[in-house]
């Protein structure tokens, strides 16, 4: 199988039955960018071409402009396990290496692209949040979670008139949407709504659960976590490290919300009604 792909277990929904299935995951892993053994970025990818992207991400960065500024781009051997190989480091053509220090103290003065997530931070260790699983009693009838992408979907009044926006929704578990926020990045939409009960001073939201109109990544598990919510649900696909996030931290995992069907890729108990086959 494709280093891109896994096989996951998952509790397929469909109506009122619920059987086990298999499904295909892609995969998304952290890869961590070292300028001459210095942290400079973490970007989530899909594994594969990965000296290719960095070299891209370099560019794009301009930190590079010609082939010739990159010396080599290679693994680690140094990189302890938990970044699990991720971890490449760059040397750049001795002309440059004394730009160095102010390239990495200058680091993420740029926009960060809508669709990056966690590109700003430096190093794979960063990534880990420190917070406790989220706590709810409560459950959610099947129909009104395959609901809730149609009610998302009617309360984005800017994507009505441009057709090009993702969308975050907070809900309770009667269905009733609390709040909506709109942006061109899923994670920017996740933040304005998550951001907007910060600052009412309601978190944790242990009563609530989260709908994102696209695929749900291991940045959107964890934007809930440090949130509280307890449930994360998705009208895409989960990527392979969202569903190790919720499965260790004990949020339930939804993806694929289209009509009367689901897929539960983590914690199935919050999803009530529902016969076993």
């Amino acid at each position: 199988m494709s280093e891109a792909l896994r096989r996951v277990g998952v509790t397929r929904v469909r109506a009122d039955d619920r059987a086990p299935a298999l499904d295909l995951a892609a995969v998304e892993e952290p890869l961590e960018i070292r300028l001459h053994g210095e942290p400079f970025a973490v970007i989530m990818r899909t594994p594969g071409a990965d000296v290719e992207l960095a070299a891209g991400f370099l560019l794009a960065e301009q930190i590079v402009r010609h082939a010739d500024d990159l010396e080599t781009i290679a693994r680690c051997p140094d990189a302890d396990d938990a970044a699990g190989g991720n971890v490449l480091d760059v040397r750049l053509d001795g002309r440059w290496t004394g730009d160095l220090p102010a390239l990495l103290a200058s680091r993420r003065q740029v926009v960060t692209g809508s669709s990056c997530g966690l590109c700003g931070r430096r190093t794979i260790a960063s990534l880990r949040a420190e917070a406790p699983a989220p706590a709810a009693g409560w459950t959610i009838d099947p129909a009104r979670v395959s609901a809730l992408p149609v009610q998302l979907r009617r309360a984005q009044a800017v994507f009505e008139e441009t057709g090009g926006l993702h969308a975050a929704g907070l809900f309770r578990p009667d269905g009733t949407l609390e709040a909506i926020a709109e942006d061109v990045g899923r994670h920017n939409a996740v933040d304005k709504v998550i951001g907007r009960m910060l600052l009412a001073g309601r978190l944790p939201l242990a009563a609530h659960l989260l709908v994102v109109s696209g695929r749900a990544s291991f940045e959107i598990v964890q934007k809930a976590l440090l949130a509280g919510i307890p449930l994360v649900a998705a009208v895409s696909a989960p990527s392979s490290l969202a569903i190790d996030l919720a499965a260790e931290t004990g949020i339930t995992l939804l993806g694929f919300v289209r009509g009367d069907t689901f897929n539960i890729y983590a914690h199935p108990g919050r999803i009530a009604r529902v016969r076993t086959l």
